[in-house]
């Protein structure tokens, strides 16, 4: 049972409001601090010289942070109060941001963003816990789908907040901006949250979190060296190797656990396996393209860094009308239809994506990426709903810790895996002939360094051989995507269970700060649910 420092009943302090404003102005900044980094990538890349790989490390090293320490960190706040964490993470957050406003190369970015992930471990899971001793159990669910929308609200709002920084200032200002919301945060955490901890709560497991970081680090090192170095390289070999047994030690840990930090037996329940399956290839597919998209939109179709971010909304908004529409969907053909409907959706736009030519134009770049966002939008709730509604109430917290968990290693590894096709594929296809090997080698880094090569070498050729490599390897990345969800939507339909708690009745429990299923749609990219035991 959570103890509270001070004896303020919940919903007695007038401030609680003003609390509220600054932890949704907290899970905003992490909001868009995913999509806001995507659209900087390509600038990031032309002024760093940053390649593919380097790249991939700047978006991943948060995640792969993120991911490894989600779980623990929910658990030093039970233990240690969780005011204190948030404001911890808040700081860390800001310490890394602060760094990477400062960044003058590709490994201080890739060291703030790793930073960063540390901070965002420590307040996502939290934000939410720390509303039980705010607000009545009649305001309750209200706040919590208020600082749920928050993290959501991020999704379009990056994109154009990040292009019109870029625009007006230096790329470092897409860490700034972090910065005043970060101190905002922390300052209304100090003065307007009251303390509250659960001694009960189980000790971290270090052991645990290290094989996660250590497993997951070296499988994504592994796939982002691959193209560079070929599969058969004895670094990527061995760092495969050890990241097969680093995660085989996890997974064995973590079964003979008494209380595990990740609960590996709740894969035995059907329903959640296969919805968390879903919900884990959906984040693989929309992070890996996030990744992809903001390149070939600013160096192949010549947009501004702003018209980046604008052309983006398409996929962002058909995703958000159809995460908030899903649920009546749901409530009338049943979670197992929606599903797997949402996923030959989603195949169906990625594989249509696939048929995009240099010359394609952005008009049919919108369509199918309208559509990616609706199959996103309609799968991902009932998927998410789902995979908590089949586990007994007693796991729930659990559930939603594995679920999240997953959920963050299918995206980076959708980086990794996605952002390293394209790489081989675009250095294998562009035509670099007559340039010498220096140079060459550099344009083969990205579609960025080979149109910087080509105006400064006055090579029109090169640029257009970067612009169908480019092209070329997106469109393998939509096929394999599309092929991916297409499997995924025959998973959902054969093993998906029916019935009630196929429906996600009774998953979560807004009464301790678990997002239940109506809130399962806000956690589309920034988990919004309570990841602890």
């Amino acid at each position: 049972m959570a103890t509270l420092k001070n004896s303020a009943a919940p919903g007695s302090d007038p401030r609680r409001w003003w609390a509220l404003g600054a932890l949704v102005a907290s899970m905003l900044t992490l909001g868009f601090d995913t999509t806001i980094l995507n659209v900087a990538l390509p600038t990031m890349a032309g002024q760093l010289g940053a390649d593919t790989g380097q790249q991939q490390w700047m978006a991943d090293a948060y995640v792969v942070v993120f991911a490894a320490l989600m779980l623990p960190a929910g658990l030093l706040g039970d233990r240690f109060g969780r005011r204190n964490m948030l404001i911890t993470g808040l700081g860390i957050f800001l310490a890394g941001s602060l760094v990477g406003t400062l960044a003058q190369d590709v490994n201080a970015v890739i060291a703030a963003r790793a930073v960063m992930g540390v901070g965002a471990a420590l307040v996502t899971p939290l934000a939410l816990s720390v509303l039980p001793s705010l607000f009545t159990p009649g305001e309750r669910t209200k706040a919590v789908g208020i600082v749920s929308a928050g993290s959501t609200l991020g999704l379009p709002l990056g994109p154009i907040i990040g292009g019109w920084l870029l625009n007006h200032f230096w790329w470092g200002s897409v860490f700034l901006i972090n910065i005043p919301m970060a101190a905002i945060g922390i300052a209304a955490c100090v003065f307007l949250l009251p303390e509250t901890r659960d001694p009960s709560s189980p000790e971290v497991d270090v052991v645990s979190t290290a094989l996660t970081a250590g497993g997951l680090g070296t499988l994504i090192y592994a796939i982002i060296e691959a193209p560079t170095r070929g599969w058969g390289d004895p670094l990527v070999l061995g760092t495969g190797a050890a990241a097969v047994v680093l995660i085989t030690a996890l997974v064995l840990r973590e079964r003979r656990a008494e209380r595990p930090m990740l609960d590996m037996g709740l894969l035995a329940h059907r329903g959640f396996l296969f919805n968390t399956l879903a919900a884990t290839l959906l984040m693989f597919v929309l992070s890996g393209l996030l990744f992809v998209l903001p390149q070939y939109l600013q160096a192949v179709l010549g947009n501004d860094a702003l018209g980046t971010g604008v052309r983006l909304l398409p996929m962002m908004g058909g995703l958000i009308v159809a995460a908030r529409a899903a649920q009546p969907v749901v409530e009338r053909f049943g979670a197992r239809a929606v599903v797997s409907a949402g996923l030959v959706v989603l195949a169906f736009a990625a594989l249509l994506g696939s048929r995009t030519a240099v010359d394609s134009g952005y008009g049919f770049t919108a369509l199918w990426l309208s559509i990616v966002g609706f199959g996103f939008g309609f799968s991902i709730v009932p998927a998410m709903a789902g995979a908590l509604g089949t586990l007994p109430s007693d796991r729930a917290g659990s559930g939603s810790g594995l679920l999240m968990t997953l959920r963050q290693v299918g995206g980076a590894i959708g980086i990794a895996l996605l952002g390293s096709l394209l790489a081989s594929t675009f250095r294998d296809r562009l035509d670099v002939t007559g340039l010498p090997a220096g140079a060459a080698d550099t344009a083969g880094d990205s579609v960025v360094a080979a149109r910087v090569i080509a105006e400064r070498t006055n090579l029109p050729d090169l640029a257009a051989s970067a612009n169908a490599a480019y092209v070329h390897g997106m469109s393998l990345v939509m096929l394999v995507c599309g092929l991916a969800a297409l499997v995924s939507a025959l998973l959902a339909a054969a093993f998906l269970p029916t019935g009630p708690q196929a429906e996600g009745v009774g998953a979560g429990d807004t009464s301790t700060g678990d997002a239940g299923p109506g809130d399962a749609g806000a956690g589309l990219v920034t988990p919004s649910a309570d990841a602890r035991q």
